[in-house]
């Protein structure tokens, strides 16, 4: 790697953007393929929010009970309610027990039944065991000794770089610009291929299980450059956030035999479904949730159920749970093995994101044309993986195999292509976001508008959502735009300013916010994790299709021309019943 200037011009094969599973496992393809690849990341990439994955990694393994890759697919067609692309699908349940099998190869600690094959247990939706784990920290151990590979295979790291703005000319991608938050000053990082990795966007929403970091600052970048974002009104709520922490709860709490119980002492999920009950997909178990709630049936006048974890015993919980029971004791001060713990839907995952084809390259319309050199993987991406909403477990496995995948993409288009010119003035972008916020005249705090950004989310595009409560967002967004322009910051160094890097974070919600919003509005249909409750039903006549949505002078442009990829032969769209 050429680095000149100071080491603030870095010339490299492949960016990485996000140091999650997808980015390192990306970085590691490239690495091991005779390519340079530097990741940035702007936190630590052992802190990447990949590492808070709890339950496991699906594969069809049968290493307990009978699978296919069939069956994995039909439950992954069936949870995203038919929103799902079904090629995509496909592939993914092909490559799946690849993954695992090459995690596994590389040192990953899974549990092991006795006979000492990799474990699995039981997640929602799915009807096998299918979930492979490490007791309740599999996301960590994947995202560590993805790390250690790539220090052995001389992967750069730039570790807490924030990037500020995506180097992109003639709809081909030449590098990105980053902010040095330990030191500041900007970098230039010119690269034949950028893959964009940099996680989900839960933190728009007042309480999620997400990081601080998952701020979706690359959707926001490429609105910037006028490229689209897809199917952004799907959001997952997971039921079992830590009440008013938003705190994980893994969903393997369940899959080992946790019961939901109301204010009365009742199994509330024999109502909403009888044949899956706690193991249910996580958005009919949340709207179940926050039914009880909005009922008058939470417990103890909260807004909460009760996740009763008794059932399965203070060995097993100690020996399959333990991170669980320890989050619920140090944060509530509740002992999980002889009481129930409160709990309430989190904001969670984001089925939307950067549009991308089953190569990973991000595509700029319904017709799928690519932008030359930029890759997106993992949450950040819209591969329509998940559709309208995600099976627990399939998201480590999704940014794990579309890691590699796009890894392998970018190392074929690196050796094929020689690197383009660098863009004319390619700070002046990022620059112009800095310049903004040190000597802005506003009084305007960046905290205070995120705090009511935050509450409006929750309030009016969370588990329910209607047609009043959009418009009022979509008003109140547009008001919180307008005083974030007189945002002000009061820290005017340079290392570490972390009032610069959260308002940058808010002004990327701002405008995320609301593409999800327009998206969430136009959308007159309950599909997955979006309900409306002045539309209650799924409509296939108008509505299976995707959502590709613009940012533009004029407010969003929708188009809904990008059709789902069925098989009607084989998986047609059917009633969702659990």
């Amino acid at each position: 790697m050429k680095i000149e200037e100071a080491r603030k011009f870095h010339k490299i094969d492949a960016v990485v953007v996000g140091a999650g599973l997808a980015g390192l496992r990306a970085a590691l393809e490239i690495a091991k393929n005779g390519s340079e690849v530097a990741v940035l990341s702007k936190v630590y990439p052992t802190r990447s929010h990949s590492g808070a994955a709890q339950g496991g990694i699906a594969a069809s393994l049968a290493n307990v009970t009978e699978d296919s890759e069939e069956l994995h697919m039909f439950d992954t067609i069936k949870g995203s309610d038919y929103l799902g692309d079904q090629d995509v699908i496909e592939f993914f349940v092909e490559e799946a027990k690849k993954t695992v099998y090459e995690f596994e190869h590389m040192g990953v600690p899974f549990s092991r039944t006795e006979d000492g094959r990799i474990n699995q247990r039981a997640f929602g939706g799915h009807s096998a065991l299918r979930a492979c784990f490490s007791a309740d920290i599999t996301g960590h151990v994947l995202l560590h000794t993805l790390y250690e590979q790539c220090l052995k295979h001389n992967v750069y790291f730039f570790n807490e770089f924030q990037v500020f703005s995506l180097l992109i000319e003639d709809d081909i991608s030449r590098g990105v610009v980053a902010w040095d938050i330990r030191n500041g000053g900007l970098h230039i990082f010119h690269s034949k291929a950028v893959l964009l990795a940099s996680g989900g966007y839960g933190r728009a929403f007042k309480i999620t299980s997400n990081a601080f970091a998952n701020t979706g600052d690359s959707l926001a970048l490429i609105l910037e450059n006028n490229l689209p974002l897809e199917d952004m009104e799907f959001v997952q709520f997971h039921p079992t956030g830590l009440y008013k922490h938003g705190i994980l709860l893994s969903e393997a709490a369940r899959g080992e035999g946790a019961h939901l119980t109301n204010s009365k002492g009742e199994r509330f999920m024999e109502k909403y479904a009888p044949e899956k009950m706690e193991l249910a997909p996580r958005d009919v178990i949340s709207r179940a949730e926050q039914t009880e709630i909005n009922e008058g049936r939470g417990v103890d006048g909260k807004d909460a159920v009760h996740l009763d974890m008794r059932p399965i015993g203070a060995k097993r919980i100690m020996d399959r749970l333990p991170q669980v029971w320890e989050l619920a004791y140090n944060y509530l001060e509740i002992d999980g093995r002889k009481a129930p713990v409160p709990i309430q839907p989190t904001a969670h995952y984001s089925m939307g994101g950067i549009p991308a084809n089953i190569k990973t390259e991000v595509i700029k319309d319904a017709a799928g044309t690519p932008v030359v050199g930029l890759y997106a993987a993992g949450e950040t991406s819209c591969l329509s993986l998940h559709g309208a909403n995600r099976l627990g477990t399939n998201s480590l496995q999704g940014a794990a195999t579309f890691g590699r995948v796009a890894g392998a993409s970018m190392s074929a288009f690196v050796k094929a292509n020689r690197r383009e010119k660098m863009v004319e003035q390619p700070l002046n972008a990022a620059q112009a976001k800095i310049d903004a916020f040190m000597s802005g005249a506003g009084n305007e705090k960046h905290s205070t508008i995120r705090e009511e950004l935050q509450e409006n989310m929750t309030n009016h595009a969370g588990v329910f959502r209607n047609k009043k409560g959009l418009q009022e967002l979509q008003k109140t967004i547009e008001e919180l735009q307008e005083r974030f322009k007189k945002v002000t910051i009061s820290d005017k160094g340079d290392a570490f300013n972390l009032d610069l890097i959260e308002a940058f974070e808010v002004g990327s919600m701002l405008v995320f916010s609301e593409v999800m919003a327009a998206g969430a509005l136009a959308r007159e249909e309950s599909r997955g994790a979006h309900y409306r409750t002045d539309f209650p039903k799924r409509d296939d006549k108008k509505w299976l299709k995707h959502t590709l949505a613009w940012r533009t002078g004029k407010g969003v442009k929708l188009d809904f021309s990008k059709e789902v990829v069925i098989y009607m032969d084989r998986f047609p769209p059917l009633e969702r019943k659990y």
